[in-house]
């Protein structure tokens, strides 16, 4: 089980990294705070202080067509916020 999916990169995500020196990730929806906190120590070299979660509910959506009504739905999402230590940073973009 990968806990880690992908950073988050927005406008807020790259402030609050700025400014807060927190990372935000799209992270397994069954993972825990302690296994993020690992995954993320691991895999960028980092000591982490503080790991907040958000469980994000899938968003429902209709649309009107010439076959009828279709119903859908997105897919739920967790997303992690991790603060790193003082003077420690990730380089989010020197992987690609």
């Amino acid at each position: 089980m990968s806990i880690l999916i992908k950073p988050i990169i927005t406008e807020k995500a790259t402030m609050q990294s700025e400014v807060l020196n927190a990372y935000a990730f799209e992270v397994n929806t069954k993972a825990n705070k302690v296994e993020i906190k690992k995954a993320v120590e691991a895999a960028y070299g980092v000591s982490v202080e503080k790991v907040r979660t958000i469980n994000v509910r899938p968003d429902r959506k209709t649309r009107f067509t010439k076959t009828g009504i279709q119903h859908g739905k997105t897919n739920a999402v967790k997303k992690a916020i991790v603060q790193l230590a003082e003077g420690e940073t990730i380089d989010l973009y020197a992987n690609m």
